[in-house]
């Protein structure tokens, strides 16, 4: 019995090792972690149970069957984040580079299924040169059971990626699917081709970073949400986020205690300029409305004119979806509806309660944007808000004028609740454009058309530049005082946490994609 139990230790010992402890440095000096040391970080202490940890690839071309490692590249179990249930698998770069082979992705495609069948979170550490290339098709049928896979999950379980290293061709597909990516400055990239790809094709000089980097992927193409300074910051992200989100689909996130007061805020009374055309940062208007430092914004640096992130109001977790006034007046364009839509979406899924906070003048005007299809983009934001059954309130703080107010949450489209501040504006356009339309004829025949028109401007304002009108339709349901709305909305939360919607049987909508 000894000897067997030596020989175990003897696989466990080698297995523990990856790649071996060569690897293991030069992994260290590109200052990255390895991927049990990822795990071990990012896991609650002792809590992590590896599976496959003795597997092995199948390949004898090209004499590999001569190199053989424990686990083939991957590391792959469960374990808790602050006590929570978790699947998680890491990518070895020390072992083939962490190609993804036959073996690899059965491995990773195994703890998937599991967590489907529980009803627990995926995270994907993600550090990998791609598809092994002695195992050809087989090494590509790996990554499609992987993306089956993700398709079946998703909306089931959360699914979070971090990119923690390279990431290239079809090995980019999985994360695309999950629901969060994260990558780490200065050692992650992800791109379908490669520099020396792009050079041979369109004669392009461009860097991996340039191409794929943590920096272009956060800014240009939206392709991440998040980005970390390292390998440490990038954990911690990731446990930050499941602070916010539910195990699954059927339950709801958890709840903080915290003391309440009368939760009156008087700095939300001075934030608004009195001159309408003048910005303000709507973050300032969030701070003012949630619990101490809770925000946790997404997609940062990529259509800034909108924010969207989660956060906690009276304890209780809840998407924020908000205009900013100080990025293109706050207007909706192409990748901040986008960008909206596919939040409301993942809030919907896993039952977080939305918020939306409306300063928006109207759709970004412009032949660069109708070429690139503001209309479906748009449409995608309206159709997102409308299919949500959580519960959704919406506060105008400023304007609301156009489709972009019916887009942006209003009660025609299933809103719960409509609040307005009592300098809203919710018209079909502002008082300027408004009154050159309506007023045209007279303000030409006018002895001074520029007087005309600003007496017009004001008459129009005074009539439809503030929430009075919708609130006389019920389009609004309460206009309130700015230092009341976090009251308010706790309260309005509360109310809604049973909120039932039944839907008509369908197989699934076709949302304009």
């Amino acid at each position: 019995m000894s000897k067997a139990i030596e020989n175990l230790q003897s696989k466990i010992k080698e297995a523990k090792l990856g790649g071996g402890q060569i690897r293991i440095e030069k992994q260290h000096k590109k200052k990255k972690l390895t991927a049990r040391e990822r795990i071990a970080y990012f896991l609650d202490e002792g809590s992590f149970e590896e599976m496959g940890m003795l597997v092995t690839h199948r390949t004898t071309d090209f004499n590999m069957q001569s190199q053989q490692f424990y686990g083939d590249g991957v590391v792959t179990g469960y374990g808790t984040v602050n006590e929570r249930l978790v699947y998680v698998y890491a990518q070895d770069f020390t072992v083939f580079g962490g190609a993804l082979s036959e073996t690899h992705a059965e491995k990773i495609c195994k703890i998937m299924d599991k967590a489907v069948q529980v009803g627990a979170p995926i995270i994907g550490l993600n550090d990998s040169g791609g598809a092994r290339i002695q195992e050809g098709v087989r090494s590509l049928g790996g990554y499609a059971d992987i993306f089956y896979r993700n398709v079946q999950a998703s909306g089931v379980v959360p699914q979070i990626s971090a990119i923690m290293g390279p990431c290239a061709g079809g090995a980019v597909y999985s994360p695309a699917m999950t629901d969060f990516t994260i990558m780490v400055q200065d050692t992650s990239y992800m791109f379908v081709t490669g520099p020396n790809v792009v050079k041979t094709v369109t004669n392009e000089e461009v860097s991996s970073e340039e191409l794929g980097g943590a920096s272009a992927h956060s800014t240009k193409s939206g392709v991440t949400h998040f980005t970390a300074q390292n390998d440490i910051d990038c954990l911690m992200q990731i446990k930050k986020l499941l602070s916010y989100i539910p195990q699954n689909n059927q339950e709801k996130p958890s709840d903080l205690k915290i003391d309440l007061d009368e939760e009156f805020r008087e700095e939300l009374e001075n934030i608004i300029p009195e001159n309408a055309n003048k910005p303000y940062d709507m973050h300032e208007v969030i701070n003012g409305i949630i619990d101490a430092d809770s925000f946790y914004e997404v997609h940062k640096d990529y259509a800034d004119n909108i924010l969207v992130g989660f956060s906690r109001i009276g304890g209780k977790s809840v998407g924020i979806v908000a205009n900013q006034p100080m990025s293109l007046a706050g207007v909706l364009d192409v990748d901040a509806s986008k960008k909206a839509a596919r939040f409301v979406r993942f809030c919907d899924a896993f039952n977080i309660p939305l918020l939306v906070l409306v300063d928006v003048p109207g759709f970004l005007p412009g032949t660069d944007q109708e070429w690139n299809g503001i209309i479906l983009h748009g449409a995608k934001l309206l159709y997102a808000l409308s299919e949500a059954t959580v519960p959704r309130i919406t506060v105008i703080t400023r304007k609301a004028y156009g489709g972009a107010y019916d887009v942006m949450n209003s009660k025609h489209i299933g809103a719960d609740l409509n609040f307005a501040w009592p300098n809203a504006e919710i018209a079909v356009m502002g008082a300027k454009g408004a009154s050159e339309i309506i007023f045209r004829k007279e303000i030409s025949q006018a002895a001074n058309p520029e007087e005309k028109l600003l007496e017009k401007e004001a008459e129009y304002a005074e009539t439809f530049a503030n929430p009075y009108k919708a609130a006389q339709r019920g389009f609004v349901d309460e206009v309130i005082l700015p230092k009341e709305t976090r009251r308010k909305l706790i309260k309005a939360f509360n109310m809604l946490k049973n909120k039932e919607v039944l839907r008509p049987k369908r197989k699934h909508g076709n949302i304009p994609l």
